[in-house]
């Protein structure tokens, strides 16, 4: 990747004249204790329209066995709708937590996703990422190719299987973007994304294959952060809690289905498209994403302890659109 595809970058994305009004809006919950309980997090590891009414369908899922024929078809089902999103990702991570499975089943419905279980560090966990990056050339592929829009992005998610289906994908808390477009979306589709105001400074190098700077700050009234990390420069490795590295590139790195209440409280989703990520892994050197004290998922402390950290440094994602409601 040359220096003029990744320039040094310490810069604000925002839209200054969009202010911070919006309250923090939170998933319904079952009655339950919001405070983080006394169940400790394991150990580090190493190293179309709005209101449309159609029935989601996915193919089901495959035996564990055959992980990376259908990391292969996914990457293979390439179809461009008239209304979908094409955009180059920059400065894309992973910032992966291992929970205690009690602590996420109050904020996912469980009639109708299971949260995918890990054993990790004795326990069995569900994983929850966090996920910045920046939107370089956000636009509509076929619809209006032009203009084309540059903006950060964080989305809060939690690996799940789709008991309907069997598939591995994920379930949204929401996203947070730093662009006008996110009062759109909201009023359109009634999907959980939230205005933030962002300072980046990332730098990359390529001739040492790794990020010398990373750090994303993030202001929102719905979720605040940091995320601050050091790049090693190394591949990713198998993590703990996975079986083989075509389980962990499909199930972590490579969901396409999401799910997400919508701000009236219905099951809503999208899908995307992008290809194979090559990931490098990292730590974190400062992080906090105020959203999960606020939900009572984990603390300050426990926020400074990923399972693991991975980037890249470019990628490429295509957005499905317009979000359906699920029944």
């Amino acid at each position: 990747m040359s220096d003029d595809q990744q320039p040094e970058e310490a810069e604000s994305v925002d839209d200054s004249d969009s202010p911070l009004t919006e309250q923090p809006t939170l998933p319904p919950q079952k009655d339950s204790d919001a405070s983080v309980d006394e169940t400790t997090l394991p150990p580090r590891a190493d190293g179309d329209v709005s209101g449309r009414d159609v029935d989601t369908v996915i193919s089901a899922a495959p035996p564990a066995t055959d992980w990376e024929n259908v990391f292969t078809q996914r990457i293979a089902d390439r179809h461009l709708g008239w209304m979908d999103i094409r955009s180059k990702l920059l400065h894309f991570s992973l910032i992966n937590y291992a929970v205690p499975i009690d602590r996420l089943r109050p904020h996912i419905p469980e009639d109708r996703f299971e949260i995918t279980p890990f054993q990790i560090g004795g326990q069995t966990c569900g994983l929850l990422s966090v996920v910045p990056f920046l939107d370089d050339d956000f636009h509509y592929a076929r619809l209006a190719p032009y203009p084309k829009f540059r903006f950060a992005q964080t989305n809060h998610r939690v690996y799940v299987i789709d008991r309907a289906t069997g598939e591995h994908g994920v379930w949204f808390f929401g996203t947070t973007l730093g662009s006008w477009m996110v009062y759109c979306a909201r009023t359109l589709w009634r999907i959980p994304w939230h205005y933030a105001k962002y300072d980046i400074d990332c730098h990359y190098d390529p001739d040492a294959g790794r990020y010398s700077r990373y750090r994303f700050d993030i202001k929102s009234n719905w979720c605040s952060g940091t995320a601050e990390l050091k790049d090693t420069g190394e591949s990713m490795p198998l993590l703990e809690g996975f079986e083989s590295l075509e389980q962990q590139k499909l199930v972590l790195t490579h969901p396409v289905e999401g799910f997400f209440y919508r701000l009236n409280g219905s099951l809503g989703t999208y899908s995307v498209w992008h290809e194979e990520i090559p990931l490098t892994t990292a730590t974190g050197r400062d992080l906090y994403f105020s959203l999960y004290e606020t939900l009572g998922i984990l603390s300050r402390d426990e926020m400074a302890q990923p399972h693991s950290v991975l980037l890249c440094p470019e990628t490429l994602f295509e957005v499905h659109l317009p979000p359906r409601r699920v029944r």
